[in-house]
């Protein structure tokens, strides 16, 4: 019987649980043996000129072996973001600032000691004369005479088609128009674990380096870059990682600079930052204004959608420069508009650069979408489920092309809909609010939806999509896989086991997983954008089966029988010969003379399309603002579901910073570019005690992309639960004029939302006024004869 589909219990956690796991910082090896310790002296200035860096003090400190600026760095290369060619050339970062600093935290000098608690100190003694320039901080950097990079002549890092070419007569036709500009608010990765590295140079001229991260043959590549050293000359090790969720892939200027320290000193460095400096320097999410407009019949038909999108892409232009590309391409979710364009620009700013964060561009095409669902809904006085199944694409099961690109595998969105709908008991929620509303209840009910579609294991310039993986059956009867993915907390060695052993009938806890080891795994994706089953877990899939057909000939060599004529037996990992059972070899027995291992590269013909609906409910205190989220109730169809497990795990882990993006997390700056969310006392992280225990429904829509059946997982909690969460704050106070709050919906917020609608509040009828309602910044026009 097959073990795919089962809940196994994750083989990872016993030495999580035990022993703990080894992050950088805890990596024992003798290379690192007699390891300096590097400190980064960090501007305190948004925006400045670096007049002159003095580290004189600093090397006269207790412990300190050497103090650098940026001049000592001339042998480094500048950052190069991906799709360079998009964005504006003239935008350059260097590891170190030289003659600018940029934003609240950009790495200006470097301080190296001999023990780890000496450091601290010692930056403070760096004299760094800096002549302050104005700060741009905000969605209107492209308006600011202040430039960024006065040789750019702007702060428009990139466009995204063409403003010039948005249709006039888009909207002709509809009876209802409704415009809003929503805000998806800027947010910190905050993994549990901070960034880090570990370097050390070989007496051959080899680098090891011990980073966290998503890829270590992607870190190669961009430490290579950054180093100007051939990638060849460079391991990169991955420990464990505690968390990512976007942030860690790749090098980042700290990596190239300790690897720069180790060689220049002749032993080896280490850094690990702390959580101010995480909170201030390591990449933000999301980041985006965006300008809705959704017209169509007052029968709930949407005949039209536009998106029209600000990015704020940070200082440096990091892959949140490109995200815009990721919203367009998404833009109009599971909904079969017959009219929709979108447009984009990216602008740097004095703040944070931007990266990727779990979902990365989808989940803020998702966000624009379901509010500007539920702000048609609402201006036609019409239920916002009802609006998105009248206009949810019909089922498909063979792709299906949108207007901006996307070729939707398969999908079946209403069904996602209606279950999700039927598992909240919806239409008793409803009753529940309009009880609640009628008796004038202080703590109102308010219930959100949000149905997505999102893009997972897409491909890249490079070409399709695909990964590789190899698996060795050893004589004792035990295996080993090589995967050129990376787990970050998602069970890849059990997931990866359980498909080798499904093929091998190897017992899932005698099979081992390593990765994240360049020398041994030289070519891989890592793991991001969900693409880890469908693909890495695929290439396993595909290994194990052709080591099957390879060990078949050496079985039919050791029994002189012809190889079409036997059988593996799963059950007992043997082969024997049909209609004699007796006749048999253990696979492991067939690796006892040579080595028995394939290597296999899967191929997916393009991107998988996962969907669901979310439905959110929320109560909220009407005199203080506060929100409590009460229930999530999710359908997330990712294809077969390999071990319910595990993508339970996802989903909750999903939700729970989908919706604490709603309604608690956000980055802050004042107008001279300080950032005001710098420790955990300042950006709130959501705990068990703010969420509910999540209810998830089952449905799955298999891909015919891989073998497997499966589409990505960890990214849909991030994509669904968000507007869900938003909506449901928003339509608790609905019937008290209130419109719009943008995220996070805080008791700050919400107060402050209700405050406005009753000092304005409308009468009864207000339709006689002639006036908009409260808080209603939409235009409705009626259609012309």
């Amino acid at each position: 019987m097959s073990i795919l589909g089962t809940r196994v219990l994750r083989i990872e956690d016993p030495r999580f649980l035990t022993t703990g796991g080894v992050y950088t910082d805890d990596v024992i090896d003798e290379q690192l043996a007699g390891a300096c310790h590097v400190f980064f002296v960090r501007s305190p200035i948004a925006h400045a000129t670096i007049r002159s860096i003095d580290v004189s003090g600093a090397l006269s400190a207790p412990g300190v072996l050497a103090a650098f600026s940026g001049a000592d760095f001339s042998d480094l290369n500048e950052i190069t973001p991906m799709m360079a060619g998009l964005l504006n050339a003239q935008m350059r970062q260097r590891v170190l600032a030289t003659d600018t600093v940029r934003y609240v935290g950009e790495p200006v000098a470097v301080v190296v000691t001999e023990e780890s608690y000496q450091g601290e100190d010692a930056v403070e003694l760096v004299e760094v004369d800096y002549d302050p320039l104005p700060a741009v901080v905000g969605y209107g950097a492209a308006e600011s005479e202040v430039l960024l990079f006065p040789e750019a002549g702007t702060n428009v890092a990139a466009v995204f088609g063409d403003p010039a070419a948005l249709k006039p007569d888009l909207f002709d036709g509809c009876e209802v128009v409704v415009s809003r500009t929503i805000v998806n608010q800027r947010v910190a990765p905050a993994p549990m674990e901070t960034r880090a590295a570990a370097a050390a140079w070989g007496e051959d001229g080899r680098l090891t380096a011990w980073i966290p991260n998503q890829g270590a043959q992607g870190t190669r590549q961009a430490l290579s870059a950054l180093l100007g050293i051939d990638p060849e000359r460079i391991r990169v090790i991955t420990p464990d990682v505690g968390g990512a969720f976007g942030a860690k892939f790749g090098a980042d200027p700290e990596h190239a600079l300790v690897a720069w320290v180790a060689r220049a000193l002749g032993r080896p460095a280490r850094w690990a930052e702390t959580r101010y400096e995480n909170l201030i320097a390591m990449t933000h999410g999301r980041a985006q204004q965006q300008t809705v407009t959704i017209g169509g019949g007052r029968d709930g038909t949407v005949l039209a959608y536009r998106l029209e999108i600000i990015q704020d892409a940070g200082a440096y232009l990091r892959i949140g420069a490109i995200l815009p590309f990721l919203t367009i391409l998404m833009a109009p979710g599971p909904y079969a508009f017959p009219r929709a364009e979108a447009v984009a620009k990216t602008v740097v700013t004095n703040t944070t650069p931007i990266g990727a964060y779990r979902g990365a561009g989808r989940p803020e095409a998702t966000a624009a979408v379901e509010r500007a669902m539920d702000l048609f809904a609402a201006e036609i006085g019409v239920d916002p489920a009802e609006v998105r199944r009248k206009n949810l694409l019909p089922a498909f099961s063979e792709p299906h092309q949108t207007a901006f690109g996307a070729l939707y595998d398969s999908g079946d969105y209403v069904v996602a809909l209606d279950k999700a709908l039927a598992a909240a008991g919806y239409q008793e929620l409803r009753r529940e609010q309009a009880q609640r509303r009628a008796r004038g209840d202080i703590v109102q009910l308010g219930i959100g939806l949000a149905s997505y579609v999102e893009i997972t294991g897409g491909g890249d310039e490079a070409g399709p999509p695909q990964e590789n993986a190899t698996v060795e059956v050893h004589p004792d009867g035990t295996a080993t896989i090589l995967t050129g993915t990376s787990p970050h907390g998602q069970g890849h060695a059990t997931a990866w086991a359980m498909l080798a052993s499904d093929k091998l009938g190897i017992p899932v806890d005698k099979i081992t997983l390593k990765w994240g080891d360049t020398d041994l795994i030289p070519e891989g994706g890592g793991t991001g954008g969900s693409r880890s089953l469908q693909q890495g877990g695929a290439a396993v899939q595909q290994a194990s089966q052709e080591l099957i057909e390879v060990a078949r000939q050496r079985a039919a060599d050791e029994l002189e029988a012809n190889p079409a004529d036997l059988i593996f037996d799963v059950d007992r990992s043997v082969f024997a010969v049909a209609g004699d059972p007796d006749a048999a070899v253990p696979l492991a027995k067939l690796a006892e003379t040579d080595r028995l291992l394939v290597r296999a590269i899967f191929s997916a013909p393009g991107a998988t399309y996962p969907f669901g609906t979310h439905v959110a409910v929320v109560e909220v205190d009407t005199e203080t603002g506060k929100v409590a989220l009460r229930r999530v109730v999710t359908v997330d169809d990712a294809g077969f579901v390999l071990n319910p497990l595990l993508a339970e795990g996802q989903r909750h882990g999903g939700i729970a910073q989908g919706a604490a993006q709603a309604f608690l997390e956000e980055v802050v700056y004042d107008e001279d570019g300080n950032p005001l969310t710098a420790s955990f006392a300042d950006y709130p992280i959501l705990s068990a005690t703010e969420v509910p225990s999540f209810e998830l429904a089952d449905m799955a829509t298999l891909t015919s992309y891989n073998p497997i059946g499966a589409k990505g997982i960890g990214e849909a909690g991030t994509i669904g639960a968000t507007p869900a969460v938003q909506n449901a704050v928003i339509d608790a106070l609905a019937h008290l004029g209130v419109r719009h709050i943008d995220m996070p919906t805080s008791s700050q917020r919400v107060w402050q939302a209700l405050e406005a609608a009753r000092a304005h509040a409308e009468p009864a009828d207000w339709s006689a006024t002639g006036r908009t309602p409260v808080g209603r910044t939409t235009t409705a026009r009626s259609e012309r004869a």
